[in-house]
């Protein structure tokens, strides 16, 4: 069962569109059940391209999960003006998907995972790092240079642009110097090493968006921590949105089979522990 509904994210007084997916291999709320939120990238939506999230959605409810991906601010169904806003944000709303999912009855709260793609790659990483609700990360393709990586894709001149009229144009959202802002003031790969949790990295060889060397740096920055596993699924000449049938299939499979093993890993550490 899939049910649309509206997030309400008090702090900026902004409605979020959203769809909500059920488990289907069980009862509603027979047994607490883990919970996926999906954080789309730049001027994206909740379907992704080609419908990516709303097949990953499907797999991973069928899977056993609830699964919520959303719209944020000035996107897709969403209130709110996308380029005034920013990657702050972006942070803040995932943190409000984060409250509807967790207060769901149903829901376990000590398996709650979020899947973030290119730009929501970076607000997924960024959220978990503040939110000890996110147990762990499934990242797709990640931005780990916000600002560069977002003003190699809409052009330097368009980021000029901003800067000298107050507003630059692309693909019908206006980018306002707030904007570009908020992605300076960022850093994933320094933020990395404060998230405790399991990560999942998949990126594709052919990736002439955000280089799939990203994720092998990413890799070795988390290796680094104390705490938290990190494993790495790369999708031979897969490009930035998986648009082939074969590389949505390998993005989606991996993560729902990533989820089942570490669901199994805890698992095998509670028994042992107890």
């Amino acid at each position: 069962m899939e049910k649309t509904l509206t997030l309400h994210h008090l702090d900026e007084g902004l409605e979020l569109a959203a769809t909500l997916h059920y488990p289907t291999n069980a009862a509603a709320c027979g047994s607490k059940a883990p919970a996926v939120i999906i954080c789309h990238g730049f001027v994206g939506n909740r379907m992704g391209t080609d419908r990516l999230f709303v097949k990953a959605a499907r797999a991973l409810a069928a899977q056993g999960s609830y699964v919520l991906r959303f719209d944020y601010g000035g996107c897709g169904e969403s209130q709110g003006d996308y380029g005034s806003l920013g990657l702050e944000s972006m942070i803040d709303q995932t943190r409000t998907a984060l409250d509807y999912i967790t207060e769901m009855d149903c829901v376990d709260p000590l398996r709650v995972t979020l899947i973030g793609h290119s730009l929501g790659g970076a607000v997924a990483l960024l959220t978990a790092v503040r939110d000890r609700r996110v147990k762990s990360l499934i990242l797709w393709s990640p931005v780990a240079y916000p600002f560069n990586d977002i003003v190699n894709i809409i052009g330097r001149a368009s980021y000029d642009e901003a800067i000298q009229t107050g507003q630059t144009d692309y693909l019908g959202y206006g980018l306002q110097p707030v904007f570009f802002e908020s992605l300076m003031q960022h850093q994933p790969f320094q933020a990395a090493p404060r998230f405790g949790g399991d990560v999942l990295l998949v990126h594709g060889t052919s990736d002439d968006v955000i280089p799939v060397d990203y994720s092998f740096l990413l890799q070795k920055v988390l290796w680094t921590r104390s705490d938290g596993g990190c494993d790495k699924e790369i999708v031979f000449q897969a490009d930035h949105t998986y648009s082939t049938q074969q590389h949505q299939d390998a993005a989606i499979g991996a993560s729902v089979q990533w989820l089942a093993d570490l669901q199994k890993r805890h698992e095998q550490w509670h028994h042992w522990s107890i």
